[in-house]
């Protein structure tokens, strides 16, 4: 019986991206379902029923959600380019700067994106702390993951392509090569990566989208 591995994502979602850069650095066939957010199929929400939202993997019926948990659902079920580390430590770190970026750069980029003017500089200087760690944490390595593309990357995905791009909307400039080098050095070698570069949306596209959902700031639609 054949292999069947469904994903349900947008187009648009760093989230449900990071599971196709691993499905394709893995190397595995999938067959992709493109979900409208605002009218969710059936079917998603039978494989979601408890968070309703994209990404789902449905690998031979059984259905994986959370972006983070798809991916260490993936690499230890299929051989080939390695996601998370070998070595428990590093492993154990790799969770850590994950987890981080979810629960301290997502809500700290929002704020300093959305802000209002008077809580808008203290919101900056907030990302920018985050960001900061980022920085260090990267240091001289060509990716988080050290020579190759692993967990840390993929979940970063989010600050590589998606910050530019929110960035331009909201007027508001965090990533910059000044005060981040580092950062903005893998940022570049990443989204120009084989593998990664063909696996993000359209530019210009994702931009006009982005706009109709995040307004910008110059014309208030943020708040």
């Amino acid at each position: 019986m054949a292999e069947e591995v469904l994903l349900f994502g947008l187009w648009a979602s760093p989230f449900s991206r990071r599971v196709e850069m691993a499905l394709k650095l893995k190397g595995i066939q999938y067959k992709y379902f493109e979900e409208d957010i605002t009218n969710k199929s059936p079917t998603l929400l039978k494989h979601n029923p408890i968070h309703k939202k994209i990404p789902v993997l449905v690998h031979n019926g059984k259905p994986i959600a959370e972006s983070q948990v798809i991916l260490e659902y993936i690499d230890e079920t299929w051989e080939g380019h390695p996601i998370l580390p070998k070595d428990p430590y590093e492993r154990a770190n790799a969770r850590f700067w994950a987890k981080f970026i979810d629960e301290k750069y997502l809500p700290g980029i929002r704020n300093a994106l959305s802000a209002e003017e008077k809580q808008h500089e203290n919101a900056v200087k907030e990302a920018c702390e985050v960001l900061k760690h980022l920085e260090n944490e990267i240091g001289e390595k060509k990716y988080f993951g050290g020579e190759a593309i692993g967990f840390v990357d993929i979940v970063a995905n989010i600050i590589g392509f998606w910050l530019g791009i929110t960035e331009e909307i909201s007027g508001t400039k965090l990533l910059t090569r000044e005060e981040f080098p580092k950062l903005s050095n893998w940022a570049d070698v990443f989204v120009s990566s084989s593998g990664i570069k063909e696996n993000l949306p359209p530019r210009d596209k994702l931009i006009a989208y982005l706009r109709t959902r995040l307004g910008t700031r110059s014309t208030d639609a943020s708040k």
